[in-house]
């Protein structure tokens, strides 16, 4: 369209990504400013923040200005977009043509909540903000043909929401979006190791073990490592040894209701789609799908095979670069305005 570039935005809560048409993801970085709030003003976006976590003095805070998938801080995820889209941006015509950008939002996300993310967008430098709905990019970018009248299941889990959908010819015909995903993987590991073994460990660490050693299904080894905190009773550092069993005990609450989402999707359902699904599978995305063993839990639960998607952190913003780059002047008005 013209000179202006093509940017897809994977605008998660946890984390960023964003897909360049002719270029494909050319960045992931966690949403995460840090703050000085005795300036209110940014010192840092992305890794660059990350890396401050916990490491800095009173003054300087890390902030998310997502919450649950959606904007919880306007103007600090204006100026995260902003910073994301120059990193991406750098050739001169960029400068002078506004880039067209498409991000994505939970299925569940309001009218209101839709309508921030575009002016968020717009204030950033978009030319022309476009929309999408997360399962329709995740579907896409897990390599799924969505305008054929037969019913595709996609269960994305990000850091924020989880989001469940059967689509079918371009649309969805049911879908749920719930506040239960990564982060309260990692609030619940915090909270177990509190209450276990009294020792406080931060969001990072949490992450950590969740990613390494994290279950929610009976490993057939279990496995371990050794983590850091502070002990609550002493208020002195503590070493410990953590093994992947007690991490499947404190995951077992959010999973499970993660897996009675699925399974109210799946009662509401025509049965012909039903049919459709129970021939195709459920495909799983996102970064949550990779903890281990949530594919096995839902496949034993629903009856129906489950496949984690190649690339799963990473189908969103794919799908949104194959959307946006694919079309036609015709679709780029009808998701310029369908709110």
């Amino acid at each position: 369209m013209g000179f202006a570039q093509d940017i897809g935005i994977d605008l998660g809560t946890a984390t960023v990504l964003v897909h360049v048409k002719g270029k494909g993801i050319v960045l992931k970085e966690p949403s995460v400013l840090a703050i000085d709030r005795d300036a209110n003003e940014v010192l840092a976006v992305g890794e660059e923040a990350r890396k401050m976590l916990g490491r800095t003095p009173g003054n300087i805070v890390a902030i998310r200005p997502l919450k649950d998938g959606v904007i919880s801080d306007y103007e600090k995820t204006e100026i995260m977009l902003k910073h994301f889209i120059n990193k991406v941006s750098k050739s001169k015509l960029s400068k002078i043509f506004k880039p067209n950008i498409m991000i994505c939002v939970p299925c569940g996300a309001t009218e209101v909540e839709r309508r921030a993310v575009k002016n968020a967008a717009e204030k950033a430098g978009a030319n022309r903000p476009f929309l999408i709905d997360e399962p329709i990019a995740a579907a896409i970018g897990a390599g799924i043909d969505v305008s054929k009248p037969r019913g595709s299941m996609i269960v994305d889990i990000g850091g924020g929401t989880t989001d469940i959908a059967i689509i079918s010819f371009d649309g969805m015909v049911v879908r749920s979006s719930i506040k239960t995903a990564g982060d309260v993987f990692d609030e619940a590991i915090v909270r177990y190791m509190r209450r276990k073994h009294n020792m406080f460990i931060g969001d990072r660490t949490a992450e950590d073990i969740k990613v390494n050693i994290g279950c929610v299904y009976p490993r057939p080894n279990d496995i371990s490592m050794d983590i850091r905190g502070r002990n609550l009773l002493s208020g002195l550092p503590r070493s410990i040894t953590v093994a992947s069993s007690e991490i499947m005990e404190a995951l077992e609450e959010p999973v499970g209701v993660i897996v009675d989402a699925v399974m109210k999707v799946l009662e509401k359902t025509p049965p012909e789609l039903s049919a459709d699904i129970s021939d195709r599978g459920i495909i799983m995305t996102g970064g949550g799908s990779l903890i281990y063993g949530i594919d096995k839990l839902i496949q034993e639960r629903t009856g129906i095979n489950v496949i984690v998607a190649d690339n799963a952190v990473s189908c969103v913003a794919l799908g949104i670069g194959k959307v946006l780059s694919s079309m036609s002047k015709a679709e780029r008005k009808l998701y310029d305005t369908e709110i």
